[in-house]
């Protein structure tokens, strides 16, 4: 898959990369189903080492994912429900990574994929959406078993009985996105390019923007920004700040912070600001001396995590150091995301203050991939989540004719013909609408024929690596 412009994260420059398909066969009650999942594989998000070249890391993503596919497979030689199977797999996988010093956040996603496309599978074969599959306890998720302090809490303390049929997107400002028409080298594609014309088009009022950690540069771009949101976003805004990873130490992060917030000129946008999104790196973020910086700093905004949450135990640490929660990610896992939002649930009941899960993923795209988050999204009542794969791609261009007709016929009201004949979502007023995710199962329900994309294997023996 080709970006629209290169997509910076501070570490790396994505201009391409690989969308991986998991296929699963299963027998449900004597009933033989097939589920979906898909992830893209970014450089550098899951690892962020300078040292290594995108094709380890991506050789790094396979073997792991490829590992959880072996251990998915054994954990299901006899009949098993789905909790068992998914605790088999993830404490498999922890202790296979644990052994080849694979940080947890990788290693979930393997796990993450796996748990979806069996979701998936039971979803088609039930023929029931996500959230009354899990509501209706058949999966026999059991929050005691991965946090003691939550044992005894039902799943349907945090999944909707009825999902969100509406969410915002919360448009995200990369490091090199351009800001006004007027900036060069604009595209000339179809869809907009700059954040004004994003905001015109989209009916933008949410939005993330990138910290470079270099104040130098990030004091000049945030007063552009402020004044593009200023003058474009009539009925106000919101933001969250991404601190990136950029800062080793909470105090450096706080040096940095006061002086973007003492500038006047940027007081809209501090006035606007709901949290700041992991400013730690995240070898820095759950170090014990975290607590102590931040009880002296008693202004300081609503952080939380986002890369430092890899582990199952990471949330619990983070809240006991003063972070106000955490995001939800697909490729974190789902199972982990329902605990976590029953760890904040209680945390915010036992604290008196209101915790957060957010939701976050930078360039995620249909047909199975986005609309499998969304539908974890709703079903959790997170109010807006992080949107830009139809901002970074350009909207599902890159499959065949008739995978962009299935969808655009499945999902009328999430996805809309562009006038230059590709598939392209549909967000109005700022919102995407979420009734036929919510009403698929698992969120998209297509029929997908994944057999007419290149296996891994054929894709790596033909240099798909080096394409990238």
């Amino acid at each position: 898959m080709q970006t629209r412009f290169p997509l910076g994260n501070g570490i790396a420059s994505m201009t391409a990369l690989p969308h991986l398909f998991v296929r699963v066969d299963l027998v449900v009650d004597g009933v033989a189903v097939q589920g979906l999942s898909s992830e893209g594989l970014p450089p550098k998000w899951f690892t962020k080492n300078p040292d290594t070249s995108f094709e380890l890391d991506l050789a790094e993503m396979l073997a792991v994912i490829q590992n959880a596919s072996r251990i998915a497979e054994n954990a299901a030689q006899k009949p098993v429900s789905f909790f068992a199977w998914w605790l088999a797999l993830h404490e498999e996988q922890a202790r296979w990574a644990m052994l080849r010093s694979q940080p947890a956040l990788l290693a979930n996603l393997g796990v993450s994929l796996m748990e979806r496309a069996v979701l998936d599978g039971l979803c088609r074969a039930k023929n029931t959406p996500l959230h009354q599959l899990m509501r209706s306890e058949a999966l026999q998720i059991d929050f005691g078993e991965i946090h003691p302090e939550l044992r005894g809490q039902r799943i349907a303390s945090v999944v909707l009985e009825q999902p969100l049929v509406q969410v915002v997107v919360r448009h995200t400002v990369g490091l090199g996105d351009p800001l006004r028409a007027s900036d060069a080298k604009m595209l000339d594609d179809g869809l907009p390019h700059s954040l004004e014309e994003s905001i015109r088009v989209y009916g933008l009022s949410c939005f993330k923007i990138k910290l470079s950690g270099q104040l130098e540069v990030d004091l000049p771009r945030l007063r552009e920004i402020t004044g593009v949101l200023v003058e474009n976003c009539q009925q106000g805004f919101q933001l969250t700040l991404d601190g990136n990873e950029q800062f080793s130490d909470l105090n450096e992060f706080r040096l940095a912070y006061e002086s973007l917030a003492s500038d006047l000129s940027l007081a809209p946008l501090f006035r606007s600001l709901l949290l700041v999104e992991q400013p730690l790196a995240r070898t820095q973020a759950l170090k014990d001396d975290f607590a102590t910086k931040l009880a002296q700093w008693p202004e300081a905004p609503r952080l939380i995590m986002d890369e430092s949450d890899g582990a199952l135990e990471d949330l619990p640490r983070a809240l006991s150091l003063g972070y106000s929660g955490t995001s939800h990610k697909n490729c974190k896992g789902i199972v982990k995301s329902l605990a976590n939002a029953a760890l904040i649930q209680s945390r915010s009941l036992s604290c008196g203050r209101l915790l957060i899960q957010s939701a976050e993923d930078l360039a995620n795209v249909g047909p199975v991939a986005l609309l499998q988050d969304l539908a974890v999204v709703a079903m959790l009542g997170i109010p807006h989540v992080e949107r830009n794969g139809h901002h970074y791609f350009r909207g599902l261009s890159m499959y065949p004719d008739s995978v962009q007709q299935q969808v655009l016929a499945n999902h009328a009201d999430l996805y809309c013909p562009h006038e230059a004949g590709f598939a392209t979502l549909k967000i109005c007023e700022g919102k995407l609408n979420l009734q036929s995710v919510n009403a698929a199962p698992f969120g998209c329900g297509i029929d997908l024929d994944v057999t007419q994309f290149p296996t891994l294997k054929t894709w790596i023996m033909s240099g798909g690596m080096g394409m990238l």
